[in-house]
This record gives structure tokens, C-alpha cells and sequence, in this order.
């Protein structure tokens, strides 16, 4: 039975993405963040002499308020800077209700569940890269909302992606959109009503050649399913059914050889499709719990991962067929994992934190503990944003807003300490020796000033 009792709408979460891969579709360029985690979905940043250093003034070049409040992270591409927003309005009609959540025979309730009650405006805002003005903004959606969302989460939780002519935005049971670069409205489709327990939609859109994929597990999971999608017209181009329960994680695309894997993290099974077609390649045992976090990938290794109500580690070679031998489940480990934020691999080493901060490093392809306990230097809590990595340090933002830079390597060490001022649960975009941080009321962007 799935418990849950914080947000797990927040997957950077909150917390889908555009991931193309070596060998297997055109890289996108090192100076675009086209999607959730970036190139390869992965956090990861090529890019040199970023700025380490700042605050809410200090080599700030922009800052923009957005209207609402959203947790999905800036997308860049070019010269355009994307996200969403809910704006809440006023009660909802009287007469409309959310729908019932059953585990079993038991109806589920929440205290924590909020939203239905409000009417809420959902934005796809495009800002200049360079000044951060506001080019244009277009309502997706206006209206009640299908469903709960747990008072932590958001209902702009899932990450945009573009492949630099379109921008693609998702909403759960309020649509999918997509968007031209002037902000005209190109195509939207529903994809019918998606319980995720009244916790929110989280899962971003993944991108693969023409293929937009959305990955929908709900509640038990008898009607889950993952869906591929002409990105130019929104026509359905595959459909495949999963026995997977409710997620909140965004798939990631593998090199495996002469092909390229869609792999999907789940409680039950971690499954790879072939993303063109839908068809299932492989599955193995799941996370066994809540499944938000996105599966890392390196050394010839998915990583797939969960936080809660268990922590669960587990590394499998991809590239098989059917159900997986014991032999290609590499190694596991079970501690240290967050609730919402994902892990990062970064060079050699997995490294995990815990909601409090605290860090464990493993060697990526041993799972062998290289160390743990290692802190930030102050008590906060990170149940938002995921790490990010770049020129050999790995960016931590807590949910007060302060990102802590750590020494990426086998000895734990704090290098520094920024605030932006205010609070932030999304993580951090890298693009064109820029650092984009969204605050709780504004988009920021990082860059050294000449």
C-alpha cells in the first residue's frame, strides 16, 4: 500500500525532459537546458567558469517577477527562457467535486490535500535570455482542477521541454500544450483524467526524435500508461499499459548499444520501452516504494531510486530483453535517498542526500560506499529542487533558497555558500554561462558581469 505524507508534486519535480543522448539522436548544444535535468536528463552542465558565487544582488544580471507560483524548472533554448505558473483565483463552484481514491476497498483521504476548492489560471511564460523581459505569455488552462494536490506540491510542478521551434508543456488531467516561439498555440490534447492519489502531477515530458513521451502511472495502477505523441500535430503514436501504481518520476533515454532504451522507474518494476514504437524491451524488480526520482545513467548503468516510505538504491545494466536475470541488477543499497529531490551521478560517483542535506557518496559502478554523513553547514530542509553539477561542483538548493557548493570528488567538502534571498523549490537551469534559479516569486539569472 502506498503511503504518502509530504509533496510529491515537486519533482523538480517535481520533476520530466528532453534527453537525447550520444549515438542515438543530435545532441542538443552545450548552451541549451532543453528540458528537466538538462542534456541527457542528467543535471549535468559541460560548461566552464560558471559563477560559484552570488546573492540576491551580487551577480545577479536579471530578476523577474512571475505571477502564481509554479515548481517547474526554466527550459533554454537560444535566446528564450520558459516556464509555467498557476495563478489561483477565486472558490470553485460549490457543485464541483474531487474525485474518490480508493486503496483497495478503503477510500483513501489526505489532510494534506488542497486545491480543488480554488480555480486556478496555468501559464506557459517565454522571457528574453539576455534581459529577462517578459516576451510573451499564454493561458493553457483556466478553470477547476480535476483533482487534489497535497498542500506542499504545485499544480506547474512538471518541466517544460523544447526542441528550440516548439515548447511542449504538460498539466495532467488539465492537457497537454504546445506552443510555437511566438506563443502561438500550435496543439493541445487531454489525455483523460490522471489520479495520482490527490497528490499532484509531477512526471515532465520526455523528447525523442519527433516522439514526445508522457510517462501516466495513477493511484493502483489499473489504468496507468505511458504515451508517445507526434510533437508537431499531438497525434497518438503509441499507447502501452503498465501494471505500475501511481509515480512521479520522469523517464530517461539510455545508449544500450545499437539502440536507445526509454527507461521508466516505478514501485513494482523498472521497465525500458523502445521509445519510437512503445513496444516493452526489458523489466526487473522496482524501487519498492514511492517512485519520484529520476534514474541516473553512466557507466553503462541505469540507477533508479526512491526515498519513501523506503530507501532503495538499485543499478541495472540496460540493454536486455524480457524479464531481467539477477545478474544484471548490479548492486543496491538503502540509505541516504530524499523523498522528491533525485540524485546525481556525476564522473565516478553516485552521490545521494537525504531531505536534512546530508550526503553519501558510492562509487557508480560498485555501489561501495566512498563516504557518508557528509553536511551542509547549516539545518535546513531540501524537499524540492535536485542537484546539479558543473566543473567539478555539485549545487545543492535548500528549500530557503540558499545553494550550497560542494567539492564534486571522494572527500566531502563545502566550498561556499549563496542565497537568493527568498525561498525555492525548483531546481537550478544551466545555459550559456548562466545559472536561471527560480524564487518563490522570481526567476533569477546568474551570470558573472563584465
Amino acid at each position: 500500500m502506498i503511503r504518502l505524507c509530504m509533496s510529491v508534486a515537486l519533482i523538480a519535480a517535481s520533476y520530466l525532459v528532453i534527453h537525447h543522448l550520444p549515438n542515438t539522436s543530435a545532441k542538443m548544444p552545450n548552451s541549451n537546458w532543453a528540458g528537466w535535468r538538462g542534456p541527457d536528463g542528467q543535471g549535468i552542465s559541460l560548461e566552464k567558469n560558471l559563477p560559484s558565487e552570488w546573492s540576491d544582488t551580487k551577480n545577479v544580471l536579471w530578476k523577474t517577477p512571475i505571477a502564481g507560483r509554479g515548481y517547474s524548472q526554466p527550459v533554454i533554448w537560444g535566446n528564450r527562457v520558459f516556464l509555467t505558473t498557476d495563478i489561483e483565483g477565486g472558490a470553485a463552484p460549490a457543485t464541483h467535486k474531487a474525485p474518490v481514491h480508493m486503496m483497495g476497498k478503503e477510500e483513501f483521504k489526505h489532510p494534506d490535500w488542497t486545491g480543488t476548492d480554488k480555480l486556478h489560471t496555468f501559464k506557459v511564460v517565454a522571457l528574453d535570455r539576455d534581459t529577462g523581459k517578459i516576451v510573451w505569455e499564454q493561458t493553457a488552462y483556466e478553470g477547476t482542477v480535476f483533482d487534489h494536490r497535497h498542500k506542499r506540491g504545485n499544480y506547474a510542478a512538471p518541466t517544460p521541454v523544447t526542441d528550440g521551434k516548439m515548447v511542449w508543456a504538460w498539466f495532467g488531467s488539465e492537457g497537454l500544450y504546445a506552443y510555437d516561439y511566438k506563443g502561438k498555440l500550435v496543439w493541445k490534447k487531454s489525455l483523460g483524467q490522471i489520479m495520482t492519489l490527490g497528490m499532484g502531477v509531477a512526471t515532465s515530458p520526455v523528447l525523442f526524435d519527433n516522439v514526445l513521451i508522457i510517462q501516466c502511472d495513477e493511484n493502483a495502477g489499473e489504468k496507468s500508461f505511458i504515451a508517445g505523441f507526434d510533437k508537431k500535430t499531438g497525434k497518438e503514436l503509441w499507447r502501452q499499459p503498465r501494471k505500475v501504481q501511481v509515480s512521479w518520476s520522469t523517464p530517461v533515454l539510455v545508449n544500450a548499444g545499437t539502440r536507445t532504451e526509454l527507461v521508466t522507474s516505478g514501485n513494482e518494476f523498472v521497465i525500458a520501452y523502445d521509445p519510437k514504437t512503445g513496444k516493452e524491451l526489458w523489466q526487473t524488480e522496482g524501487v519498492k516504494a514511492n517512485a519520484i526520482a529520476t534514474p541516473m545513467i553512466g557507466h553503462g548503468l541505469v540507477i533508479a531510486s526512491t526515498g519513501y516510505p523506503s530507501k532503495n538504491i538499485i543499478a541495472i545494466k540496460p540493454g536486455g530483453s524480457g524479464q531481467l536475470a539477477a545478474d544484471q541488477v548490479v548492486w543496491k543499497y538503502n540509505k541516504g535517498t530524499a523523498y522528491v529531490p533525485s540524485p546525481i551521478l556525476y564522473g565516478d560517483y553516485v552521490y545521494l542526500m537525504s531531505d536534512g542535506g546530508v550526503l553519501t557518496c558510492l562509487d557508480a559502478k560498485t555501489g561501495k560506499i566512498v563516504y557518508e554523513g557528509g553536511r551542509v553547514p547549516v539545518a535546513t530542509k531540501f524537499t524540492g529542487a535536485s542537484p546539479v553539477a558543473f566543473d567539478d561542483k555539485i549545487l545543492l538548493t535548500s528549500d530557503d533558497g540558499d545553494t550550497f557548493v560542494i567539492k564534486a570528488g571522494p572527500k566531502h567538502e563545502v566550498l561556499g555558500t549563496n542565497s537568493i534571498g527568498e525561498p525555492s523549490r525548483t531546481s537550478i537551469a544551466i545555459a550559456d554561462g548562466k545559472l536561471f534559479i527560480r524564487g518563490e516569486k522570481h526567476l533569477f539569472c546568474i551570470g558573472k558581469k563584465s
